[in-house]
Order: structure tokens, then sequence, then C-alpha cells
């Protein structure tokens, strides 16, 4: 099977890349909308595409179809995540090996969330704590992995300062990561400041903005509350505006996602990678509009 190219070759070139995010559906009706979703996609091109894992690893096997269903039916280069959640070491690395054999060559390499239900992240049974261990592992399993890892702008919600969560960065990166894509911000400068930060640290990886379209107040408010990220007051304003106008409120999330990358690829940033939700319509009309 020809193995995809490493996500390090794509960002060496020099060319701002874009890619997205897809989340594994939850049945198979899920999974038939995903392919209507991503077969539209296709016509915009991205450089490529990951999957995350699930909450707690609930969607593992789905992440694995999915993977494959982008991958070689549709023709995507796939970054599928891979986290520490409910895993031996024994178990990842009959994950890593399975997922090589399968001709995937970029992982997203996580510590994940802790399970639902569950306040506080505890690794299990000869498994891994952070995600520095996942990467290492992996580079030690399969050198020719190219593994990307989380940054997180404005701090991880369970660090302990601004410090402490960029040496846990620092470590992932001296573990073999390739490059970094941010958890969601709103404000660029959060971005800038957090690159200046990596940079000064010596962490000299590609950091790779990532956008959320927004959907309405009521569901950036809970994604922002889960990440740690904060809300401009000028956006809050209006999408309050909106109302209960989800048309409106989503045009408005397109609009100010829309001035963040034509921003940061003016200031030379490495790309952007949009968290759509598997929805088409934010992307679609991102790169409309990034094309006018």
């Amino acid at each position: 099977m020809q193995p995809d190219i490493p996500i390090s070759a794509l960002l060496a070139r020099g060319r701002p890349l874009r890619s997205l995010e897809f989340f594994p559906p939850k049945d198979d009706a899920g999974v038939v909308a995903l392919r209507q979703t991503a077969e539209a996609l296709k016509r915009i091109a991205p450089d490529f595409v990951s999957v995350t894992y699930g909450a707690g690893g609930s969607t593992r096997e789905r992440t694995a179809q999915v993977s494959s269903l982008l991958k070689n039916e549709l023709g995507f280069t796939v970054m599928p995540h891979l986290t520490c959640v409910g895993h031996s070491r024994a178990e990842l690395e009959k994950i890593a090996d399975r997922i090589h054999i399968d001709g995937f060559r970029n992982i997203m390499a996580l510590r994940g969330d802790p399970p639902k239900g569950a306040t506080e992240f505890k690794p299990s049974p000869d498994g891994f704590l952070h995600a520095n261990e996942l990467v290492a592992l992996l580079k030690s399993r399969h050198p020719d992995f190219c593994l990307g890892v989380a940054g997180y702008p404005e701090k991880h919600p369970e660090a302990e300062s601004l410090g402490s969560d960029l040496d846990n960065l620092r470590r992932k990166v001296d573990a073999g990561a390739a490059f970094v894509t941010t958890q969601l911000f709103f404000d660029n400068a959060a971005y800038f400041r957090f690159g200046e930060r990596c940079h000064a640290a010596g962490i000299a990886v590609p950091i790779v903005p990532g956008i959320m379209p927004v959907l309405s107040l009521k569901q950036i408010q809970r994604f922002t509350t889960l990440c740690g990220a904060s809300l401009p007051e000028k956006l809050v304003l209006r999408l309050t505006a909106a109302g209960d106008q989800p048309e409106v409120a989503e045009a408005i999330g397109i609009d100010w996602a829309l001035g963040q990358i034509r921003d940061l690829l003016e200031r030379g940033a490495p790309g952007y990678h949009l968290y759509i939700l598997n929805r088409a319509k934010s992307a679609l009309a991102l790169a409309a509009g990034l094309a006018a």
C-alpha cells in the first residue's frame, strides 16, 4: 500500500496548508452523512484531513473506519488521532503497527480527555500519563511516522501556568513531534504571543493555527469553557445581536473566521486547520472567501 506523504514534507514546501478535522459518527447513518460532507469538500482540495479519536476512546473503531474511507475511497491524506486514554503500552504498540501497515504516516498524538464523568485523567495500567510518552513510543516503533501534537495559545485548562504548559509542549517536541496544531482561538494576538513564547523556549517546529467557524453563541461558549479559550467581546456582541437566527449567527462565524485566516496568512502562519464539526458549508464558504 502506498504510504501517505508526511505532513512535515508538505510544510517544508513553504506553501500555506489547509486542513480539516472530522470526528467519527456514532452510527452507520452518520458515516453516510460524513461521506457526503467529505465528497463535497474534495472540491477545495485540502492538503490533509484529520480524524479524532472520540471522548474516552468511545469511537475508536469508527476512527479507523472513517480514516480508511477518507484515505482509500476518497483519496485524502489522512492524519488519524491517537490518545493514551484506556490503552496500555502494548495496546498502543499494536495500534501503531496497524496504522503503519495501513499506509498512514501521520498521527496526531494526544494524551486525550478524561472519560465522560471523570474529572481527572488517570492512565490505564502500564499506560501513559503524558502525550510526550506516546510521541516517544510512536517514533521508536516507527521512525517514519510524522507526529503532530496539540498546543494551547491561552494555556491548557489543567496547566498550572503558561510556563509549565510550555514545558509540556517542549517535551512533546523533544520526543519527536514534527509540528504543533493549536487549540481553537478567536483573537489572533493570542496565537502570535504563543508563537513568540515557543520561539523563546526553543520550540522551532511549525505551529499551525486551529480555527473553528462559530455556529452559535451557546455552542461556542460551551467549547471555550471546556478548552480555556477566550471570546472577544466584539464577537459576543455580534452573536448576541443575531438572537435566535442560526443562519445569521453562522454567517457571523464565517466572517470572523475569514478575517482571522486572512490575517494569519498575511503574517506568515504556515496554514490553518479547520474544526468544521463534520459540516461542509463553513469550509466551502471560507475557501470561496479566500479565493475572492
